[in-house]
């Protein structure tokens, strides 16, 4: 029979795992980029904030080259190392306001989900923002990405 302390100290150990698990934040399953493995993007990947838009904390994926903000199914999340995208009339230049500023080829689908694909940067950036987190949010923080994808410099502006 084990002595009564240790069966203590055993159930309070066994308890702060269950509290501390119950704390962690939940990992965000994000599609690794065909190119994810490009060099450039461990820099962006260093140089993503810990949050977005003020409220939307960096939280852990399960993929190479990606980042999400927020929680399990009202997440943004970001892919470096994507296709480039090709010129086209839905490129929007965003002015981060310190200085830096990243063209974005911006869409919408059906469901209301918008895409944010770096225009001029190779590797490209894809930056998804589902319909869950506009519901509160403007997706001005965009602008937020602007220190990290600049990290890849810029060959190439919207027309």
């Amino acid at each position: 029979m084990l002595p009564a302390r240790f069966v203590t100290a055993l159930t309070a150990a066994a308890l702060t795992v269950v509290v501390l698990a119950g704390c962690a934040p939940r990992t965000i399953g994000v599609e690794v980029a065909p190119d994810a493995a490009d060099p450039r993007c461990a820099d962006v990947m260093l140089a993503v904030p810990d949050e977005l838009g003020g409220d939307l904390l960096k939280v852990p994926t399960d993929a190479q080259a990606t980042a999400a903000w927020g929680e399990p199914g009202a997440a943004v999340t970001m892919r470096c190392g994507v296709a480039q995208i090709g010129p086209s009339a839905d490129c929007q230049h965003v002015d981060s306001g310190d200085g830096t500023a990243v063209d974005w080829i911006v869409t919408t689908d059906d469901a209301g989900t918008w895409s944010f694909v770096t225009y001029g940067r190779e590797p490209a950036v894809e930056v998804i923002v589902p319909p869950a987190v506009t519901e509160n949010h403007s997706t001005s923080f965009i602008a937020d990405l602007a220190g990290a994808v600049t990290q890849v410099p810029a060959t190439k502006e919207c027309q």
